[in-house]
């Protein structure tokens, strides 16, 4: 279900941001703002060689990238339509290095290249509203429909949308991988950084059918498995 144009949610993707940048703290440790930086912008140029060698580059039509660094103690990460990345610093240790921030920074524009803001969006608002357009969502109620949005792009989680959310969790795990090996990073730490995530939480997740993500082993699983395809696309 993507009934929601990129004409409607782009706009409203850089209006949100713009909101979170200006009421959450930016991080002032310039060596990990520019490192985030740095490996988002090659994922970017990963991701616009990846698109045009499958003759897809229209659809990054609208895109201004954007990556930032929040100052904030929570593991999470998330990139709008559009291309507008934050990474919280409560995630970096995790991350532990370059190529740990690459894992994450690859699976979260690889949401928004599989336009799976777009479909929660659309599913959410209709859900939610009976509504079929952000347009209209927005006349009829702003508040619900900005945070149906910020569910749709990983900010918060809905009930509603736990089974059709690890559908996309476990796609954008094998496509981040994709990006991250064209953009010089091994796939094979990514299975890593998951592993680490397991030790940090120590086991204690819910279960999976009640969780917006695959459980750990399953997604560690399925990152071994997919790497010989990533492998393929591997710059050195």
């Amino acid at each position: 279900m993507s009934m929601v144009s990129n004409e409607e949610i782009l706009p409203l993707a850089a209006t949100q941001y713009e909101e979170v940048l200006a009421t959450g703290k930016i991080s002032s440790n310039r060596e990990q703002t520019e490192l985030v930086r740095r490996v988002g912008v090659r994922i970017q140029h990963a991701v616009e060689e990846y698109m045009a060698m499958n003759k897809l580059s229209d659809q990054l039509d609208g895109f201004a990238w954007e990556f930032n660094l929040l100052e904030e103690d929570i593991a999470n990460a998330w990139c709008m339509p559009g291309g507008k990345v934050a990474f919280y610093t409560g995630i970096l240790p995790i991350c532990k290095d370059e190529a740990g921030i690459a894992v994450v920074m690859g699976h979260e524009v690889a949401h928004a290249i599989a336009n799976h803001g777009r479909e929660r969006m659309s599913q959410g608002l209709v859900a939610q509203l009976g509504l079929g357009t952000i347009s209209g969502a927005m006349g009829e109620n702003p508040g619900l429909t900005k945070q149906i949005f910020m569910q749709s792009v990983g900010m918060g989680t809905q009930l509603g949308m736990l089974k059709f959310s690890r559908t996309h969790e476990s796609e954008a795990d094998k496509i981040g991988l994709i990006f991250m090996a064209m953009a010089g990073y091994d796939p094979n730490e990514a299975p890593k950084f998951w592993e680490r995530m397991s030790e940090m939480s120590g086991g204690q997740q819910p279960p999976e059918f009640m969780s917006t993500h695959p459980s750990h082993e399953s997604r560690i699983a399925d990152l071994k498995a997919a790497i010989p395809e990533a492998m393929k696309y591997y710059n050195k």
